[in-house]
C-alpha cells in the first residue's frame, strides 16, 4: 500500500462516518446512444478494480453504494463490487445522473444510522462540488483546491465525521483526501 493510502486509511480510522464520493471510471466517447448510455473504456474498467483494490487494502468497503443509473457508474459500481463482495448493499437512482446536488444530500439524508462507510458513485461536476460543499472549514485549503480542478474518472473524495449521514450539513465532513487512480499504484 502507497503511503498516501497508509495515512488516508489512518485518518479515516479516526471517524465514525466515512463518505467516499466517486466519479465514474473512464467511459467511452458519445455514441449514437447518447450520453446516459456510455459504457466504460477498457481504461475504466481497469481504473475501477484498481479502486477498488485499494479502497479494500485500506479497510474503506462501503457498507452502502448509492449509484447512478447511467450505464458508465452501473458498470463502474459492477467492478467495485467483484473486490468488494456481496456485503455491499447497492441502490441505484436516476437523480444521481441528473439530480445535482440535492440528489447527493438525498442519500446522505437516507442513510442508516450505523453505516460506517458509504460511498455515492456519481458524475462531474457534482461530485466536486459536493466535496467542496461538505469540506469542513478545517480542511487542508490544498485539498479543497484540488476539488476546483474537478475529480478524474475513478477519482475519490473522502471525507470523514463523527456525525451519522444524516445529519450532515453544508461543511460537516473532514476532506481526507482527493485521490486518482494512480493514487492505487
Amino acid at each position: 500500500m502507497s503511503s498516501r493510502m497508509s495515512k488516508t486509511a489512518k485518518k479515516a480510522k479516526q471517524y465514525d462516518h466515512v463518505l467516499i464520493l466517486m466519479r465514474h471510471a473512464k467511459a467511452e466517447a458519445m455514441g449514437e446512444h447518447g450520453d446516459y448510455d456510455r459504457p466504460l473504456a477498457p481504461k475504466g474498467l481497469k481504473q475501477a478494480k484498481k479502486v477498488a483494490k485499494g479502497l479494500r487494502d485500506m479497510k474503506l468497503v462501503p457498507e452502502t453504494i448509492g449509484c447512478s443509473t447511467a450505464l458508465r457508474a452501473q458498470q463502474t459500481c459492477g467492478r467495485l463490487l467483484k473486490v468488494f463482495g456481496d456485503k455491499t448493499q447497492v441502490d441505484y437512482h436516476q437523480s444521481l445522473y441528473d439530480g445535482g446536488m440535492q440528489a447527493i444530500f438525498d442519500e446522505l439524508a437516507h442513510a442508516k444510522g450505523k453505516t460506517h462507510v458509504m460511498m455515492v458513485l456519481g458524475h462531474e461536476p457534482t461530485i466536486s462540488i459536493c466535496g467542496r460543499w461538505l469540506a469542513s472549514e478545517d480542511s487542508k485549503a490544498d485539498r479543497v483546491d484540488l476539488l476546483n480542478l474537478g475529480v478524474q474518472t475513478a477519482g475519490l473524495v473522502i471525507l470523514g465525521s463523527d456525525k451519522p449521514f444524516a445529519q450532515w450539513q453544508l461543511h460537516d465532513g473532514d476532506l481526507l483526501a482527493v485521490m486518482s487512480p494512480v493514487d492505487f499504484e
